[in-house]
């Protein structure tokens, strides 16, 4: 006999057999109340009550939810949300206040008349209120848009203006998949028709509802009845010619939104709108999915139309029209692709990030679906804040026959928020463009910007300054036949130990928009080139970039560069010359852009620097990989007394303030938004070389082989000059360029590219660890002015080049500029001045306007003043 346990529903009486439901189950059949079936199995059921049996089932309850006029609620807020003028600035502008003189047309000075023009009226547009979602959907009905963004701050503040109760924000953020829909008929519903007539004759939906409207004539005067419901109808998602998604709310002082790391989102979120801050570690290309599947009758012609909600359905193959019921035809359903909708797909692996990750831990990673418009906005690496909707998946294939309960999870992505922009990408507000300008017009933004830096680092300036030309870079020229000259400036720090070299990588990776770390001994050649994978999307071989490929149009910055393998370091080289990585493996043969700039950092080959044996040894890295570096410092820590006492303090201060201290009594500092901002504008400029300028690059370039040459003969087999110095050159002076804002390099762009290149060549000199560590400060800028009168900068420029016998005509401006920029004060200089003036070494001419450098043709007096 079988028993049916029934569950006592609230407001039943335990002794009222006769109380609802009105469906009785038994033997597994249902059987309505009162019918002669029932009263047949009445033996078979339990109606006496038990001790432990209860009787009652359970009674069906309405959502406490009024859907119907949520949707009427969305439908007024569509139609009737205005936007007023603080609130649109404020949503353009981001979170800074600005007032009416902050948007100006000065502040077009940087565009073309035309896009100066179009913002003039954009701003003028969004500073008069307007009904922004009435406006979208105008747009939606003249099929000039394909989504609409509904968001949640506006929501909020409409719901503060009308007052209604409804609750309608956490009603979305608590369950987001279902008020998609919702929304989605409210948007149906206030759909305005079309401003402009639309005859796509090559739209199948068009054609496919003409034809469905022609044939329901057709059987209305044949059968004189009205059209049947459900098949004549398509289905809402068919009809649907946008994508719906929901913006969070950005959140107030009274409640903050905290974006969400990946271990923190667990059950109860399950079909909640979230934000996860992750980093994107790989995407999958862009495939269609099917959004509502189309077939055809054989035998009726009717068309048959499946929603899919899921990856996985299983297709129609009999029809269930009316026709083929009646005539009991059963015929065969033919899929039509063309009549079918499909979306734009991509899957996302995001990643927690380093900080993110408790102690013993490894990272957790989540997977990101993408549909309509919001595919292509991540790429691997890219710290992102998605808002999406939780929602549990089952497994699939091998996975689905082990998993039992378990199921696997993803997030439904809605909205994307990149931490760190393209260059072309950023919008640099009006006062920033402002503040910048103020102090490039002073003169001292170089000086500035090289020490906001990395500020909590003590010293290194002309490190600080190369690394502020590597963000900016040159110009990157394409020939007309294809060959490419790259910009980008690749640079090497080598030096001891507890020199800062893996913090400025660190800060550089962190300011480029895209910017990789790796270390060279956990890289290999395949991570950092690229590797054969196996998609687990689509079970093809492709091709997942490594290093390289992901710092594309940016900086990758390898640490411990000595310690990679030989074989793995050879991959390198095609990247920082040809800026491209050839692969040819597992049946993949292509070729992949990695336009990065490469910034290494490594150790000498003992640890630390040996003065006792050549720079060559000490560096130990082959001469074509060195050859592709423009600049290469060799920072060494040195003991001396003023330097580690002024070095004790910074650190100090730092711990103790935990800020860096102020800057020569200044504290302008640049933050690293400001730095990008600024390097982001430069970056629009491409400056070109003059002729006068070329040609004292010529004249420079031949004078530092020559000094090379006699370099050579005395032993010193570090200095080479190959033409890709001169390259290095060009391109830091386009930078320098770049940084003033110009499109021409100047003879001081050139200058103070020699300039670097002679101070990272200097630290390179074997007899910097020895013999000049003892030089007085006299001596020391002999030696400053000598190398900078060998390389050929701070040349005079009315100077004959060709007049060797009366020495080097150098500007006493420019000398002594860079005397004092290398740290001696004035009065030190003057001493030296006069010494080697007494000397007969140095003489004065034109009033006190240039430096004649009578022994600079002669090495003797040299060697005399190194001894």
């Amino acid at each position: 006999m079988a028993i049916e346990l029934l569950v006592r529903a609230p407001g039943w009486s335990g002794n009222d057999v006769a109380a609802p439901p009105s469906f009785i189950k038994g033997r597994g059949k249902t059987l309505k109340q009162g019918s002669r079936a029932t009263r047949k199995s009445a033996r078979h059921l339990a109606v006496e009550p038990r001790p432990s049996l209860c009787k009652m089932a359970l009674r069906e309850f309405k959502a406490p939810v009024n859907y119907e006029k949520q949707q009427k609620a969305f439908e007024d807020f569509l139609t009737g949300f205005k936007t007023s003028p603080e609130h649109t600035i404020a949503t353009a502008m981001g979170n800074v206040t600005i007032d009416d003189h902050d948007i100006s047309d000065d502040d077009d000075f940087m565009d073309e008349h035309q896009s100066a023009e179009r913002r003039r009226q954009e701003k003028e547009r969004r500073r008069e209120p307007h009904h922004k979602y009435k406006d979208v959907l105008q747009e939606l009905a003249d099929r000039t848009a394909n989504e609409i963004v509904i968001d949640l701050d506006d929501v909020h503040s409409w719901e503060e203006q009308t007052g209604n109760n409804l609750k309608l924000i956490d009603s979305i953020e608590a369950n987001a998949k279902h008020y998609v829909e919702i929304v989605s008929r409210a948007v149906d519903s206030a759909m305005p028709p079309p401003n402009i007539e639309i005859s796509f004759k090559d739209d199948v939906l068009d054609v496919l509802m003409a034809r469905r409207e022609a044939r329901n004539r057709e059987l209305e005067e044949a059968a004189e009845r009205d059209p049947t419901v459900e098949q004549d109808k398509f289905p809402a998602e068919l009809t649907r010619r946008y994508t719906l998604v929901f913006k969070p709310r950005s959140g107030t002082s009274d409640h903050p939104t905290k974006a969400l790391s990946v271990r923190q989102v667990c059950g109860d979120h399950i079909g909640k709108l979230i934000t996860v801050r992750a980093i994107a570690t790989r995407v999958s290309d862009v495939k269609p999915i099917v959004q509502v599947s189309a077939y055809t009758c054989d035998r009726c012609g009717c068309e048959i139309f499946q929603p899919i909600s899921d990856r996985q359905y299983g297709p129609l193959t009999v029809c269930p029209s009316e026709d083929c019921k009646k005539n009991q035809s059963k015929g065969q359903l033919n899929p039509s692709t063309r009549a079918s909708k499909f979306l734009p797909f991509q899957e996302v692996k995001v990643q927690e990030m380093a900080e993110q990750v408790p102690i013993g831990q490894i990272p957790r990673s989540l997977t990101v679906l993408c549909y309509g418009s919001l595919v292509r906005n991540i790429n691997p690496g890219d710290v992102i804040d998605i808002a999406g909707i939780f929602l549990p998946t089952p497994y699939t294939g091998f996975k689905a026959m082990k998993a039992g309960l378990l199921t696997d999870t993803y997030v439904e992505a809605h909205h994307i928020r990149q931490h760190k922009k393209a260059y072309s990408e950023m919008i640099i507000d009006a006062r920033l463009v402002r503040r910048i300008d103020n102090y490039r017009q002073t003169g001292q933004v170089y000086e500035l910007l090289a020490k906001s830096i990395a500020p909590e680092i003590f010293g290194h300036l002309d490190v600080k300054k190369a690394l502020l030309l590597l963000l900016i870079g040159g110009v990157t020229k394409e020939m007309g036949d294809g060959m490419k000259i790259r910009g980008d400036i690749n640079m090497c720090l080598m030096g001891d130990p507890g020199v800062a070299k893996s913090q400025l990588l660190k800060y550089i990776s962190k300011v480029a928009p895209r910017g990789v770390y790796t270390s060279g001994r956990g890289s290999s050649g395949v991570g950092l080139t690229a590797a054969v994978m196996r998609d687990p999307v689509t079970d093809e071989m492709v091709l997942e970039g490594g290093a390289l490929v992901l710092a594309d149009n940016g900086i990758c910055c390898i640490d411990e560069f000595d310690k990679m393998d030989e074989n793995d370091r050879t991959a390198i080289h095609e990247v920082m010359e040809q800026q491209t990585i050839s692969i040819s493996k597992a049946g993949i043969s292509t070729t992949l852009n990695a336009r990065t700039s490469i910034l290494a950092a490594a150790n000498p080959v003992y640890g630390r620097y040996n003065p006792r044996i050549s720079p060559v040894e000490n560096i130990n890295l082959p001469a074509a990989l060195l050859s592709r570096f423009d600049i290469l410092f060799l920072l060494l820590d040195t003991p001396s007394r003023d330097t580690d006492a002024q070095l004790a303090k910074h650190v100090a201060f730092v711990h103790m303030n935990s800020r860096h201290p102020d800057l020569d009594g200044d504290d302008v500092v640049f933050s690293p938004h400001e730095v990008r901002s600024y390097v982001a504008q430069a970056r629009t400029y491409r400056p070109v070389v003059p002729e006068s300028v070329s040609d004292y690059m010529v004249k420079t370039y031949v004078r530092m082989r020559d000094q090379q040459k006699r370099s050579e003969q005395k032993g010193k087999q570090f200095t080479h000059t190959t033409p890709r110095t001169l390259l290095g050159v060009v391109r830091l002076a386009q930078a320098l360029a770049r940084l003033r804002f110009s499109n021409q390099v100047s003879q001081d762009d050139v200058d103070e590219a020699l300039r670097l290149i002679e101070a990272s060549k200097e630290s390179l000199n074997s007899e910097m660890g020895s013999s000049r560590r003892g030089l007085n400060a006299s001596s020391r800028i002999y030696n400053l002015v000598k190398a900078v009168a060998d390389s050929g900068a701070c040349r005079a420029d009315d100077a004959d080049d060709d007049d060797d016998d009366l020495g080097v005509e150098l500007s006493m401006r420019k000398v002594k500029e860079r005397v004092i920029a290398k740290g001696f004060t004035e009065d030190q200089w003057m001493s030296a001045l006069d010494e080697y003036t007494t000397l007969d070494i140095w003489q004065t001419a034109g009033n006190g306007s240039r430096l004649v450098f009578v022994t600079a043709g002669s090495d003797d007096g040299g060697d005399e003043m190194d001894e």
